[in-house]
């Protein structure tokens, strides 16, 4: 395998934001693969933002979105560790983005452990009935199956950014795990609100 040369790395850094050392590591360790490299990247990463979970983010921001024809508004807090990284202007435009995903999403919850017992239990009814006619012995994998299915529509960290183009089909838990990773900081999202005209 020849020597890594600085347009791979560059090429890497420019499309994940990781550090130059980080980047000539994993294409290295990808045999010059650019698209393993990205995944390994983003294996560490999200490795790296799994250690920081514990830390406390008692800073942050608020952001607002107010949907074109005022009918639909939306409040998130997304906090971090420091002041510093609160200013910064691509954990603000996350904040931003999220905002507006919020907006077009409706996510019930931020996390799956948020989601009202009531509504899983009525999701998880409706699935059971569903399931009712199918053999025995695979209805609980359908129930747990269309369970999964609602528990991605409706949860924040599970959906998928509704600005495809922009994120290319990542989640906001992805999106998230890598503003960790790019700030070196625990990144949570704590709560929204959303409003929408007679709701």
């Amino acid at each position: 395998m020849s020597a890594i040369s600085a347009k791979e790395v560059k090429a890497l850094r420019d499309r994940t934001g990781a550090g130059v050392l980080a980047c000539r590591e994993a294409l290295s360790e990808a045999q010059g693969d650019a698209e393993r490299a990205v995944e390994i990247l983003r294996a560490r990463g999200q490795a790296q933002a799994a250690k920081r979970v514990g830390r406390e983010a008692s800073e942050g921001v608020v952001q607002s979105y107010i949907h074109a024809g005022n009918k639909i508004g939306v409040l998130v807090e997304v906090d971090c560790e420091t002041d510093f990284v609160a200013r910064n202007d691509s954990f603000v435009e996350f904040a931003r983005d999220l905002a507006l995903h919020i907006a077009a999403a409706a996510p019930i919850a931020v996390s799956d452990e948020e989601v009202p017992a009531e509504e899983r239990e009525r999701e998880e009814r409706i699935a059971v009935e569903q399931a009712a006619d199918r053999p025995e012995n695979v209805r609980d994998r359908i129930v747990q199956g269309k369970l999964d299915k609602w528990l991605d529509d409706v949860v924040l960290l599970r959906q998928k950014h509704v600005n495809e183009d922009k994120h290319g089909g990542k989640t906001i838990e992805e999106l998230r795990a890598g503003l960790a990773s790019e700030t070196g900081e625990n990144v949570v999202i704590r709560r929204f609100t959303r409003f929408a005209v007679g709701a």
